[in-house]
C-alpha cells in the first residue's frame, strides 16, 4: 500500500523518475508498453482532464468498472467486473500534472501493472487522450499476458473504454467536477507547508 509520510520503506516497481528543468523529479513516460490507444475528443483539454479526475463517475460509462473507492489521498481501490465476476485491486497515483498527465501503478502482486494517460490539445480545439499500459505478470501468468493475443484483447478493451469516455464527456458538454492538484512520486504537492499533524485533504473523486 502507499507509504505514510516520512516513511523510507522501499516500494517495488516504482516507475523511473527524471529531474525536469526546475529540478523537480517527474515520472519518465513508459518506454515499453503492451497497450497504447488514443482517441480524439471534441471538448477542450481542461474539460476532458477535469472529468477524468472524477474517478467515481467511471461506472456511469465504463463496461467493466463497477466502483472506485479512495483509500488514501493517492491510493484508490477499483472494482472491475463482467457478469457475476468481480475483482478488486488498489492503484497508486504516482504522478499527476493538471491538463497534461496522470500515471499510476498497481499495488497488487500477481499480476501488477503500470499505466499513464496523456492529454494533448488538437488543432481543432479538442483533446487527444492517450492511454498506455505495461503489464508485469508473475509466474505462469507471464507467458499468457505477454502474448500478442492477450495484448490485443486488452488493447480492444482500453479502446472501448476510451470511446465510452468520449461519448460520455461529449454528451455532458462540460465536466461534472475536477481535482486540480499535482502529485509527485506518489505524494500530493501543497502550495504551502502543512502544519504539523494536520490531516491531508481527501481526494474529491466524484
Amino acid at each position: 500500500m502507499a507509504r505514510e509520510p516520512g516513511s523510507q520503506q522501499a516500494v517495488p516497481n516504482r516507475p523511473e523518475m527524471r529531474p525536469d528543468d526546475d529540478g523537480v523529479a517527474r515520472r519518465r513516460p513508459l518506454r515499453e508498453q503492451h497497450v497504447e490507444e488514443t482517441v480524439e475528443i471534441a471538448v477542450p483539454v481542461r474539460t476532458a482532464y477535469n472529468q477524468w479526475t472524477q474517478f467515481k463517475t467511471f461506472p456511469r460509462f465504463s463496461a467493466v468498472v463497477r466502483g472506485v473507492e479512495q483509500l488514501r489521498p493517492t491510493v484508490l481501490a477499483w472494482t472491475l467486473g463482467y457478469g457475476p465476476v468481480r475483482r478488486r485491486f488498489a492503484v497508486e497515483i504516482v504522478e499527476q500534472d493538471p491538463d497534461a498527465y496522470l500515471a499510476w501503478r498497481g499495488l497488487e502482486q500477481r499480476p501488477s501493472h503500470q499505466g499513464e494517460v496523456e492529454f494533448r490539445p488538437t488543432e481543432s480545439g479538442g483533446t487527444a487522450v492517450t492511454v498506455r499500459m505495461l503489464l508485469e505478470p508473475r509466474g505462469a501468468a507471464k507467458a499468457l499476458t505477454g502474448s500478442s493475443g492477450a495484448a490485443r484483447v486488452i488493447a480492444r478493451l482500453v479502446r472501448r473504454e476510451l470511446e465510452s469516455f468520449r461519448a460520455f464527456i461529449e454528451g455532458l458538454g462540460q465536466e461534472g467536477g475536477a481535482w486540480r492538484g499535482t502529485i509527485r512520486n506518489g505524494r500530493v504537492q501543497h502550495d504551502h507547508p502543512e502544519p504539523p499533524r494536520s490531516r491531508v485533504a481527501q481526494w474529491p473523486v466524484g
